[in-house]
């Protein structure tokens, strides 16, 4: 059969490999990649807290201290400002929770817990919660209800531009959900195109037709440049993602 026939018909069979099955009663494979990586997230989180010292000695604690001041420096305190310290326990965990699921999601063979948009509402949902109740906790209900809309506008438009201001902070939840899930799925999705059409045409030139063989040299190239570039993104979406959510806690906590 024509390799790009049979590259054709796996795509379809790969596609499908990225759907939600349920593994064991009513959880899916995504879920127990997200336990996973909580856990995972837990025993790093653990570990570097008992051996934190005035100068690391362990590179690994020293990354981990270096993610943490990251977290610290660039998404609390230049995002959020005055009061950022609070939100630093939230903040790191969420991105260090997310970059754990994405680079797990890297390993061959395994699933990106962000891959799938079940998880990924979950995870923006809970930042929805949490600047909600944080801008509730500054201005009060109906304090926080009237700051949706700016101050200083005339008194006919505020109707019209709290509405618009309602609905692009209930989309907050949308955007967060569907770009990281858009993002991980896709990458992943062009990392398995690329792995199946250099074993496809491998197999062909294993069969006889020894000029299948030149294309894979170019695509396993560009396999090692996609999954470097993944890697990349992997860390990307777990900033934006984080930093996001720290700018919509400063917007919900500073008065207008």
């Amino acid at each position: 059969m024509n390799p790009l026939e049979i590259l054709a018909q796996d795509a379809v069979h790969l596609q499908h490999s990225f759907d939600s099955t349920f593994v064991f009663g009513g959880v899916t494979q995504y879920t127990l990649y997200m336990i996973l990586c909580f856990i995972i997230t837990l025993v790093v989180v653990l570990t570097v807290g008992r051996r934190l010292t005035l100068v690391p000695k362990s590179k690994f604690a020293n990354m981990v201290e270096y993610g943490y001041e990251f977290v610290k420096k660039d998404m609390g305190e230049g995002a959020i400002g005055h009061g950022y310290k609070k939100h630093l326990p939230f903040l790191a965990t969420m991105f260090f929770f997310i970059l754990i699921c994405n680079f797990v999601g890297l390993i061959p063979g395994s699933k990106a817990a962000t891959g799938s948009i079940s998880i990924t509402w979950a995870l923006a949902a809970i930042s929805f919660v949490y600047f909600n109740y944080w801008g509730i906790k500054a201005h009060g209900g109906w304090g926080y209800i009237k700051s949706i809309a700016p101050s200083g506008l005339p008194k006919v438009m505020v109707p019209v531009i709290w509405f618009f201001e309602f609905i692009s902070l209930v989309l907050r939840v949308l955007t967060l959900a569907v770009r990281l899930y858009g993002n991980m799925f896709a990458g992943h999705m062009v990392l398995g195109i690329f792995a199946l059409a250099t074993s496809v045409f491998i197999s062909a030139g294993l069969q006889g037709d020894f000029l299948f063989f030149l294309p894979p040299v170019g695509w396993m190239a560009l396999l090692i440049a996609m999954y470097a570039l993944e890697v990349l993104v992997a860390f990307l979406q777990a900033y934006v993602f984080t930093t996001l959510s720290a700018v919509y806690i400063s917007l919900a906590t500073s008065e207008h």
